[in-house]
């Protein structure tokens, strides 16, 4: 089940010690996983997850696939590029009303070729199931990708990124205590909660949430649980794993989804200045600062090593020029 997958990315993605930051927070040492470098349309997590929804896809004889995210979204601009490489047509829905100008994200999904459709205040697939209908009353067979990608299929990219991690630890024989993250979607969490159990990845998950919002009535905590429980199953995981055994931190989110605040921007400026590394306004940039934000207050031990798994988003920057400057 793990290699069957359309490929998308260049893997593995680098590892390597943040040196400056390292001594900068002298009580911890520092590490990153790379997944901006993924190499899809300037690159980002997403590219895991639809290596494997893309291929569910194709097995299906799908010719068209639908896909929904707020308009900076990098699923969908993965998305967008994904298609390209795989000849299928894609339709993405996003969230607000058509700019004037494209930019970042959405900018790269026109290019890629993708058909935009505008969807106001539903920005996580709402209107999915009407335009589906729309496209196979013209003949089309189309593949729903869910938000973020987010399901058992798409998670699956990550239960193979934990094989990938745990491979590259043992080559620098190097041991991460702590492993911080974005978490928005919950597709990238579920995965890595599965992969360490079946790879026995000795790392403390730290997700950091993004997005306060809930889908369609159900919390993240709760979107990771069902995820993991259709896991557990069917990779036959002999694992008893609850609710309540989902960790999801909230401290960081108070301004809600988009929402760019100096702490974004500051950790923004901090790492580019000193390891020449981009995070996105987002998704990383509010994982990074929560991570440094535990550091700074000691919120986990001291003398330990602490990774953060890039997880991309390079050309929402540029949407946020003006804050940035």
């Amino acid at each position: 089940m793990i290699d069957n997958k359309f490929n998308l990315g260049f893997f593995p993605t680098p590892l390597h010690k943040l040196r400056k930051l390292s001594k900068i927070y002298p009580d911890y040492t520092i590490f990153i996983k790379r997944d901006d470098q993924t190499g899809l349309a300037s690159g980002g997590n997403k590219t895991r997850k639809l290596e494997y929804l893309i291929k569910q896809a194709l097995d299906e004889g799908c010719d068209t696939i639908i896909t929904a995210g707020a308009q900076q979204s990098n699923h969908c601009r993965q998305t967008a590029a994904a298609c390209a490489l795989a000849g299928l047509k894609c339709h993405l829905l996003l969230g607000g009303i058509k700019p004037e100008v494209y930019d970042g994200n959405l900018l790269l999904s026109s290019i890629l070729g993708a058909a935009i459709h505008f969807t106001g205040e539903n920005r996580k697939g709402e209107d999915v199931e009407i335009l589906k209908k729309k496209l196979e009353n013209k003949g089309r067979k189309c593949f729903v990708i869910p938000y973020g990608g987010s399901n058992f299929t798409g998670a699956m990219g990550f239960v193979n990124a934990v094989k990938e991690v745990k491979e590259q630890l043992i080559e620098q024989k190097l041991k991460i205590d702590y492993i911080f993250f974005a978490s928005s979607s919950g597709g990238t969490q579920a995965g890595l909660i599965l992969g360490k159990e079946i790879y026995q990845l000795q790392s403390e998950f730290i997700a950091i949430n993004i997005d306060k919002d809930e889908t369609k009535g159900v919390s993240l905590e709760e979107v990771v649980e069902n995820i993991v429980q259709e896991g557990l199953q069917k990779l036959n995981i002999d694992k008893k794993i609850q609710l309540s055994d989902i960790y999801l931190n909230r401290d960081y989110d108070k301004e809600g989804y988009g929402i760019v605040t100096n702490n974004e921007i500051n950790v923004i400026k901090e790492l580019a200045k000193n390891e020449g590394i981009l995070l996105d306004p987002v998704y990383t940039g509010r994982a990074f600062y929560g991570m440094l934000d535990f550091l700074k207050r000691k919120r986990i031990p001291t003398n330990t090593n602490v990774l953060f798994w890039h997880t991309g988003g390079l050309p929402a920057l540029f949407k946020y020029a003006n804050e940035l400057k």
